[in-house]
């Protein structure tokens, strides 16, 4: 039986910041530009998550997509939409940078053993957050 691939896209709203605490403010704005605001700033993000398995013989789907929809909801998107990804998020670690690179690969973490219990597979997990950047994980260390 083919493998197939089913992505669910989910929109969500937040803020933050980069900086290097070990960094005067000139560093960190000449490296980070904007990014570095002190009143920190915000993307439109859009999570794309792609599940991969094999269709059920008889129902035909590899996961019920809103079923997908609804764990990214819960386990993501309830907590990032409208926060401060350096400050309220509790699986971000405190001090971790929260670039798109590091929220791909949180996200990925936070939903692969709920995917897992689906009899499918977490293939990808891609970020974007604005028209012209994007990071995809796939889960390797």
């Amino acid at each position: 039986m083919p493998t197939v691939y089913l992505t669910r896209l989910e929109k969500f709203n937040a803020a933050h910041k980069l900086w290097i605490e070990s960094w005067s403010e000139e560093e960190n704005i000449a490296f980070f530009g904007k990014c570095a605001n002190k009143n920190w700033h915000g993307h439109n993000f859009t999570l794309s998550v792609t599940v991969k398995g094999q269709p059920d013989p008889l129902i035909g789907w590899v996961m019920d997509a809103k079923k997908l929809g609804k764990l990214i909801k819960e386990i993501v998107i309830e907590k990032v939409d409208h926060s401060n990804l350096n400050l309220d998020v509790d699986f971000v670690p405190q001090g971790m940078m929260p670039t798109t690179e590091n929220m791909a690969i949180l996200i990925w973490d936070q939903l692969k053993p709920h995917v897992e219990k689906n009899q499918c597979t977490l293939h990808c997990v891609k970020l974007q957050e604005t028209d012209s950047i994007f990071v995809e994980y796939y889960g390797e260390s």
